[in-house]
């Protein structure tokens, strides 16, 4: 018993030195085994190549800024509904599911969005929240389907052509 112990802990003791290692040198562990500053990067990058590929989408980028006293034109809809899903929900990114339960929290019919921690909410004059929701709202199912199945390919890399 005593020797399958000490295999155990071996093992253990190996996985955490592997563990501490891979974190000292500033990455961390994501789904699908990926980085987390590589995803990271990529979300921050996203808002502006999913209105590329959907310039029928409102910006909602009129926002003043409680810092600067100017638009923060950088703060459009889809990049609030990103920083949301990924970070104030903690959902994945690479899954249709979690996107569609995001939308559901716009449309209140899955979860309630907090404003205190609704990203905008603390940086800009006014908050977001409200004027974002009626604009997901205002959206058709397809238009909803493909905001989604853009955000997906995105944020998995997908290099399909479309």
């Amino acid at each position: 018993m005593t020797a399958v112990r000490k295999r155990f802990s071996i093992l253990f003791l190996l996985l955490g030195f592997t563990l501490s290692l891979f974190l000292s040198v500033g990455g961390a562990i994501a789904p699908l085994g990926l980085p987390v500053q590589a995803q990271i990067v990529r979300i921050n990058e996203a808002a502006p190549l999913v209105y590329q590929q959907i310039p029928s989408l409102p910006l909602e980028n009129r926002y003043i800024s409680k810092k600067t006293g100017k638009v923060d034109e950088k703060s459009t809809l889809v990049a609030r509904l990103i920083r949301y899903h990924a970070f104030v929900k903690g959902r994945p990114i690479q899954y249709r599911l979690d996107w569609k339960l995001t939308l559901a929290d716009y449309l209140q019919v899955n979860d309630f969005i907090e404003p205190g921690t609704y990203p905008g909410g603390e940086t800009l004059r006014e908050n977001p929240l409200e004027r974002d929701r009626t604009v997901i709202k205002s959206l058709t199912r397809l238009q909803r389907d493909q905001l989604v199945q853009v955000l997906v390919n995105l944020l998995q890399g997908d290099r399909r052509p479309s």
